[in-house]
């Protein structure tokens, strides 16, 4: 194995020392006695029940997590058809315009996409509120979902599903009853991946949200336009940790579908 040279383990040092140490300056600030976010007066947790008894920051997060649950399960649904399309479509007409369509949101540059949402919208007559944001998150992030479950398709082994089609399953038993259970860890993982991406969106929810709408990170971000307060400390660490968890989540269960693939690989090698 080779070593890390010097160099290296600077640049790798700074570059995480770059991305988190104002992360952790902020969860530790959370916990300030002080209504001055800069100065330190000792610990306590009380602007945590400070930000419990903020109704405007308690709805904000309720539309979210709404708007993160409904989201997150339309583009998996719709990622995964998507992702068996292109892996099983074979080749078909269109497909690589199909292709570009599903994946052109990994590359979009966000405003693009949220601006062009909005002139749809209102082109069609949608009022904005929690369906535009749904419908404006399930859009881009079911790319993310596609390609998860796409990476997991193509390492399938078709000869279970022949399997089960030769013992009288039709196509839709069997994707139901081997197909499905099998890259499941997958699904899940784009589950986790869209929501965590909707959870946090600001730019796309910024142009499709409305008055009666509003997410989490709009309200933080109209909210420290006006001066940081502890208890924007206090939520975004909230924040941090439920996407953390996410994260976490998503890499165990990555994790475990690929010992789990390890393991049939080798048990199909010892019985041939």
């Amino acid at each position: 194995m080779n070593r890390l040279s010097w160099f290296n383990t600077v640049s790798l040092t700074l570059g995480f020392a770059f991305l988190y140490i104002p992360m952790v300056i902020l969860i530790i600030f959370s916990f300030n006695e002080s209504k001055l976010v800069t100065v330190w007066a000792g610990f306590s947790t009380k602007w945590y029940g400070e930000l419990m008894q903020n109704q405007a920051f308690l709805d904000a997060a309720w539309v979210t997590v709404r708007v993160a649950v409904f989201s997150s399960t339309l583009a998996t649904i719709l990622g995964t058809m998507a992702a068996y399309v292109m892996v099983r479509g074979g080749r078909f007409f269109g497909r690589t315009l199909f292709s570009g369509m599903i994946y052109a949101p990994l590359v979009m540059p966000e405003v693009i996409t949220g601006l062009s949402l909005l002139l749809l919208f209102i082109g069609i007559g949608l009022d904005r509120g929690i369906l535009t944001i749904v419908l404006a998150h399930t859009t881009f992030s079911m790319c993310y979902v596609s390609v998860v479950v796409s990476s997991r398709l193509v390492t399938f082994d078709q000869s279970l599903e022949e399997a089960a089609l030769d013992l009288g399953c039709s196509p839709a038993q069997a994707f139901r009853l081997v197909t499905l259970p099998i890259i499941a860890p997958a699904v899940i993982s784009g589950w986790l991946l869209a929501f965590t991406l909707s959870l946090d969106d600001l730019v796309i929810a910024s142009f499709t949200s409305g008055p009666s709408a509003t997410t989490l990170p709009i309200k933080i971000f109209s909210a420290v336009r006006l001066g940081v307060s502890p208890e924007i400390n206090a939520l975004s660490t909230i924040m941090i940790a439920v996407v953390t968890v996410g994260v976490i989540t998503a890499s165990l269960v990555s994790k475990r579908a690929m010992v789990r693939q390890r393991q049939e690989e080798q048990a199909a090698a010892r019985t041939e």
